[in-house]
C-alpha cells in the first residue's frame, strides 16, 4: 500500500473518530434499515409457506369427484394423487356415502379413514374420542341432536334394499333374504350395529353425517365400489393448485378435480395483501434511512467546509473530495448492511415465531443482497451532500464568509 493510499484511509478513519457521535447515528440508521429490509424480505419469501401451513387448518383445498363413472376407483385415486408432488401433499381422505335408517329415521353414513381425516380436516372438534376400530362411529352433532344419540351408546342401522348382481350375498344371513313369489325379486333387510365413540362439531355440513370405516359401509350396503368424493390437502398456492387440477382432469379418465375456492381464494387474497404491506414498509424504511444518512452527511460536510476549502486551495481535485466522502458513506452502508443482515434474521425469526409459531427459513443469498442495498442507499444519500462539498469556494471559506 503506497503512502497516498495509506494517507487516504487515515483521513477517512480520522473523520469517523472526530465525528463519531454523528457517524454512529448514521450507522445506527443504516443498521435499522438493513435489519428491517433483510427481515421483511425473509418474511416476504417465507410467507407463502407459512400461510399455506396455516390455511391447512381450515381443511382441504382440492376436491376430486367422479366425472363419468358413479365413483372413483382405487386405481384412479392412486394415479390422481401421484400427480401431486410428495413434498406438497399434506394428506387426502376418500369418502363413500350410503343411506340407511336409525330408529326408522333416514341418515347418511360416510365411510372414511379416521387417521387420514385428521390431516385434511384438522378443524374437527370431537366431544369424546375418534373411532379406532370397525363397529365404532363418529356422529355429527345435528344427527345426534335429531336422533337423541350420545357418546357411549350402541345403535343399530337398518338398510333395506333389492339384491342385485353387485350385492355380496355371501355376507347376508339367509333369514334376512326375502323373495317375492310373484316377481322373483329378492330383497334384504340388513343391519349394522355400531358403538358411538364421539360427537362431531364443526358448525358446517359435516355435522349431518355418521362416520364409520370403509369396511362398515361395505357391510351395511353389501356392495363394494369406489369413492364418491376425495378431499386433498396440498401445501401449494392457488396458481400451482390450478395446474394440478388441470393435470388430474386431463390425465386421469373418470376423475374431475376442482379447487375449494373458499380456502384457496382467501389464502391468495391474504397473501397478496400481506406481501404488498411488506413491500410498502420496506420502501418507507429505506427512504427514511436515506434521509437520515443524507442529513448526517450534510451536517458533517457543513462542519468541514474550512477543511475542504483548505484542501482545494492546496491543489486537491474535486474528484478527491468526492471519493473521500463517498467512501465514508459506502463504509457506513457496508458496515450497517453486515450487521443488519444478522439482526434481520433475528427480527424475522421473532416475527415468524410470534405470528405463525414456526421457524423462518434462513436464506444466505439475502446477506449480499442486503449489503448491496445498504451500500446503494447510502451512496444515493451522499450524492446531494457531496455536491455541496464540491461547490465550496476556497477563497470565500478561508476568508470566513
Amino acid at each position: 500500500m503506497n503512502k497516498k493510499t495509506l494517507m487516504f484511509f487515515r483521513m477517512v478513519a480520522a473523520s469517523f473518530i472526530r465525528r463519531r457521535s454523528r457517524m454512529l447515528i448514521a450507522l445506527f440508521a443504516v443498521i435499522i434499515g438493513a435489519t428491517i429490509l433483510s427481515g421483511l424480505v425473509m418474511i416476504y419469501y417465507d410467507v407463502p409457506r407459512q400461510m399455506s401451513t396455516q390455511f391447512r387448518s381450515y381443511g382441504a383445498n382440492l376436491i376430486l369427484t367422479p366425472s363419468e363413472e358413479e365413483s372413483i376407483s382405487s386405481e384412479e385415486l392412486e394415479k390422481s394423487i401421484s400427480l401431486i408432488p410428495e413434498n406438497e401433499l399434506e394428506g387426502y381422505t376418500p369418502y363413500r356415502y350410503e343411506n340407511s335408517k336409525i330408529h326408522n329415521m333416514p341418515v347418511t353414513f360416510a365411510g372414511i379413514d379416521f387417521e387420514s381425516v385428521t390431516k385434511t380436516s384438522p378443524y374437527w372438534h370431537i366431544s369424546g374420542e375418534m373411532p379406532q376400530n370397525d363397529g365404532e362411529a363418529l356422529v355429527g352433532a345435528k344427527v345426534a341432536e335429531k336422533l337423541g344419540l350420545k357418546t357411549g351408546e350402541s345403535v343399530s342401522a337398518e338398510n333395506s334394499f333389492e339384491i342385485t348382481p353387485d350385492t355380496d350375498i355371501s355376507l347376508i344371513p339367509e333369514y334376512e333374504i326375502f323373495e317375492d313369489p310373484e316377481t322373483g325379486e329378492k330383497h334384504c333387510d340388513h343391519s349394522l350395529d355400531i358403538s358411538i365413540t364421539g360427537i362431531l362439531e364443526t358448525g358446517g355440513s359435516e355435522e349431518e353425517y355418521i362416520y364409520v370405516t370403509y369396511k362398515d359401509v361395505e357391510y351395511l350396503s353389501l356392495t363394494k365400489r369406489g369413492y364418491d368424493i376425495v378431499e386433498v390437502s396440498a401445501a401449494a398456492m392457488q396458481d400451482t393448485l390450478k395446474s394440478y387440477t388441470k393435470r388430474i382432469s386431463d390425465d386421469v379418465e373418470g376423475v374431475s378435480a376442482r379447487l375449494v375456492k373458499r380456502v384457496t381464494a382467501s389464502e391468495s387474497t391474504v397473501l397478496d395483501k400481506l406481501q404488498s404491506l411488506v413491500f410498502i414498509v420496506t420502501a418507507v424504511v429505506l427512504v427514511l434511512t436515506m434521509i437520515c444518512v443524507a442529513t448526517t452527511m450534510t451536517a458533517v460536510i457543513t462542519e468541514r467546509r474550512k477543511e475542504i476549502g483548505l484542501r482545494k486551495s492546496l491543489g486537491a481535485y474535486n474528484s478527491d473530495i468526492i471519493v473521500e466522502f463517498m467512501c465514508e458513506g459506502l463504509f457506513l452502508g457496508g458496515a450497517g448492511g453486515i450487521l443488519g443482515s444478522v439482526l434481520g434474521y433475528v427480527f424475522a425469526q421473532l416475527v415468524s415465531m410470534n405470528v405463525f409459531s414456526t421457524s423462518i427459513t434462513f436464506r444466505p443469498l439475502l446477506i449480499p443482497i442486503t449489503i448491496a442495498a445498504s451500500v446503494l442507499v447510502t451512496g444515493l444519500a451522499c450524492l446531494i451532500p457531496i455536491r455541496s462539498a464540491v461547490d465550496v469556494d476556497p477563497a470565500l471559506v478561508l476568508k470566513g464568509e
